[in-house]
């Protein structure tokens, strides 16, 4: 396969479609486990919060190799770089494939989380290549890809699981991420010449950024709570569908993970509103969106359709929220969007392993509308700080903010 450079305009159209495709299956590895839990945790012999774990921890060594790895995409050549670190992803997953004990599998869930930023070293690297009147729609469009890796995780893996065992889930894993880290070491641009300060050097400069923009501080908090609310449902979803009333096995479990499509659609819209200023009002609608859902998901527990309805709303606060966000960081410093996205997506993965932790306790100590009225005051809770954020917009002193 050759390489697909950019155009002279901005990114081309197959490259966009490429870094889609390799989001989604980068991503992917996080989510496998999610609707699996219940299965794994009878497999292994521990409960729910000791299940729920591997979720937590997957997400921790995500954020630690955001902080970590992800900065270094602007220093190295990402053409090498991505394909290390998927290695290092099919590591973790072959091994967990074979963990004999849960705590096995949460210490190789670390190492599996660690890897998977290599979606987020890809994701600024679309926004760089990309034109200034279209770097909204190409980010929204590289989303979607990576949303919809997210959801077909959870699908495909409840429909191997289902088949065969979630052990096979993790071998299929591994295959897919050393397939594609070959495909991007052949098919990725070249990266043009650029400064390379030493590693602690960069790792400074990404907290000065996070300190010195306070855009960047407020869509970093707004990611987080949007993350954290998507957690909590998702981390206890499997418990409530194993259980009365649903009784439901890992392959039906896995196709809820279609519910969340409309996320996925919504992307490249966000991402349009974000090209055309509408960035403010948006951002309040899908926070408004997070916080409304918990009350069909809370119906849900008893009634099919209202669940389904739920997870819709849900996703598409969430997803959206998440591009407008990034559109919007994103044009502060074009030479570190790397740097700028790892703030951000350690904010964001920090908020979701708190939710994750949180629920897992709560939904074994109080059930499921503990947990709906967790995720609702997380949803409320982003409103408020939108609605801040838009207020604060308006007065002279802020003129800069968004």
């Amino acid at each position: 396969m050759s390489s697909l450079p950019a155009t002279p305009r901005g990114i081309s159209r197959g490259l966009t479609l490429l870094l889609a495709a390799a989001c989604g299956v980068a991503v992917a590895d996080l989510y496998y486990a999610q609707p699996l839990l219940s299965t794994i945790a009878v497999d292994l012999g521990v409960g729910s919060g000791s299940a729920g774990l591997v979720v937590t921890l997957s997400q921790i060594g995500y954020a630690a190799g955001l902080a970590l790895l992800v900065p270094v995409g602007d220093m190295l050549e990402r053409r090498r770089l991505v394909p290390a670190v998927l290695a290092l992803t099919a590591v973790g997953l072959a091994g967990s494939a074979a963990a004999p004990t849960i705590g096995v599998l949460v210490a190789l869930a670390v190492v599996v989380g660690v890897g998977s930023v290599a979606a987020q070293i890809l994701v600024p690297l679309a926004a760089s290549l990309a034109g200034d009147d279209e770097r909204g729609r190409v980010v929204g469009t590289v989303m979607s890809g990576l949303l919809l890796g997210i959801l077909l995780a959870r699908t495909g893996a409840g429909l191997v699981a289902g088949a065969s065992s979630w052990r096979v889930v993790y071998v299929v894993a591994a295959v897919l991420v050393v397939v594609l880290a070959g495909v991007l070491w052949r098919a990725l641009p070249e990266d043009p010449p650029r400064p390379r300060p030493s590693y602690p050097a960069l790792l400074r400069s990404t907290v000065s950024l996070w300190r010195a923009e306070p855009l960047l501080r407020r869509r970093s908090l707004l990611g987080g709570l949007g993350f954290a609310a998507f957690s909590v449902f998702w981390t206890t979803m499997a418990f409530l569908l194993a259980g009365p009333p649903y009784h439901y096995s890992d392959t039906v479990i896995g196709l809820f993970g279609l519910v969340g499509a409309a996320g996925a659609l919504c992307a490249n819209a966000a991402g349009r509103l974000a090209d055309r200023g509408r960035e403010a009002p948006a951002t309040v609608g899908f926070a408004a969106a997070i916080a409304v859902s918990f009350l069909p998901i809370w119906v849900g527990r008893h009634s099919l359709v209202a669940l389904i309805v739920g997870i819709a709303v849900l996703d598409v606060g969430v997803q959206g929220l998440q591009v407008t966000n990034q559109s919007v960081i994103y044009r502060l410093a074009p030479e570190a969007r790397s740097r700028i996205n790892s703030a951000y997506m350690v904010c964001y993965f920090v908020g979701g392993a708190i939710g994750s932790a949180v629920a897992s306790a709560l939904y074994g100590a109080s059930g499921w509308v503990a947990v709906c009225l967790l995720g609702a005051a997380v949803g409320v809770v982003a409103v408020v700080v939108s609605l801040a954020a838009g207020i604060r917009r308006r007065l002279p002193v802020a003129s800069g903010s968004t």
